[in-house]
């Protein structure tokens, strides 16, 4: 199969041919429909996850179908249409039993720690346990935008900080995470202020929703919450994984505020300085999140379906293996609005 590689760290992936993957006897074999191209992709590509050994396949936002089965595996057949969260539980330990999956102390995460979906195919681990069934109503680039910043962005508003309608949510950071939490928000009913740096992402914002927008690079960014949000948002998403991000995030709270650090801090912001003054006086909770476990899957799928959302404007870009390289480059500066998708694996 063709595959695009991460060979040395900060340079263009190789788009090779490699074997095709075989299924573990637990697992399935996934032919890989569309894969998305995210930041996190961008922390294996420039060596920033101490997780990822070299050489290996990038690639986590998938979704596809099932191409062959293991001996073990109950729930699909050859022909399925499927999507897999990017941390493969085990489906076997209390975390696992209590739906904590994403805290699975045996877990695999395809593109860091076993090859993922910027290929033709994918192994799929403990396929019983991870695999959801994806409607045909939902095209197979916007479910693999799904598979890490809108599920993480649903997990973290409807797992981690309870989300209420009418709510104001303040989101730092206009990304494919920031625009997913934005769309989910307002699904949801809050109100919601994007907080960027770049005029062309507060616009795509505005455009799509967004109550209000601040640019960070203009003002006091939390004071401007705060004004906009008559005290406060009830809850702040950090979506970077920034120290001067979550900083912000903290500060636009509201008294007994919540924040999600959704971003990954990596590199030098894997230790932050953050102001446990304003958690104290303000009686914030803190909350930090990673991924969404697997049965959360159909309340989102069948919003999405129902027309409860539509999250086509978070794909502005469908690209083939090839351009995945540019892709992860350009995150190191400020990035177009809309995430890139890998629809084309052959050409």
């Amino acid at each position: 199969m063709r595959a695009a590689r991460l060979i040395t760290y900060r340079q263009p992936l190789e788009v090779t041919t490699i074997p095709d993957p075989a299924p573990a006897q637990d697992g399935v074999v996934v032919r890989v429909l569309a894969c998305g191209v995210c930041r996190s992709d961008w922390h294996a590509w420039s060596g920033s996850d101490p997780d990822v050994i070299l050489p290996m396949t990038p690639g986590h936002e998938y979704c596809g179908e099932v191409a062959s089965v293991g001996a073990r595996v109950t729930r699909w057949r050859v022909g399925d249409r499927v999507i897999a969260p990017f941390i493969l539980a085990c489906g076997r330990c209390p975390d696992c039993a209590q739906g904590h999956q994403t805290i699975c102390a045996d877990q695999l995460v395809p593109g860091f720690t076993c090859d993922g979906a910027f290929a033709e195919y994918v192994a799929v681990a403990h396929a019983d346990a991870n695999l959801t069934s994806l409607p045909d109503s939902i095209a197979p680039d916007i479910a693999a935008a799904l598979g890490c910043r809108v599920t993480t962005a649903w997990q973290a508003l409807v797992g981690r900080a309870q989300v209420q309608g009418g709510e104001w949510i303040a989101v730092f950071g206009g990304g494919g995470v920031g625009i997913s939490t934005l769309l989910l928000g307002k699904a949801l009913g809050a109100r919601v202020v994007i907080v960027d740096i770049t005029d062309d992402k507060l616009n795509y914002a505005k455009a799509l929703g967004a109550d209000a927008v601040v640019n960070a690079a203009t003002c006091d960014a939390p004071q401007a919450v705060k004004d906009i949000t008559g005290g406060g948002a009830h809850v702040a998403i950090e979506a970077l994984g920034v120290e001067a991000t979550t900083v912000s995030a903290m500060r636009s709270l509201r008294k007994m505020g919540r924040m999600v650090q959704i971003g990954m801090p990596a590199g030098d912001h894997t230790q932050m300085a953050l102001p446990m003054d304003v958690l104290y006086s303000g009686q914030l909770s803190v909350f930090g999140t990673r991924g969404m476990p697997s049965w959360r899957y159909p309340s989102l799928l069948s919003l999405i379906a129902g027309g409860g959302i539509d999250l086509s404007p978070l794909v502005t870009r469908k690209i083939s293996l090839n351009q995945v390289s540019a892709e992860l480059a350009a995150f190191d500066h400020p990035t177009p609005p809309g995430v890139a998708v890998v629809t084309d694996f052959v050409s």
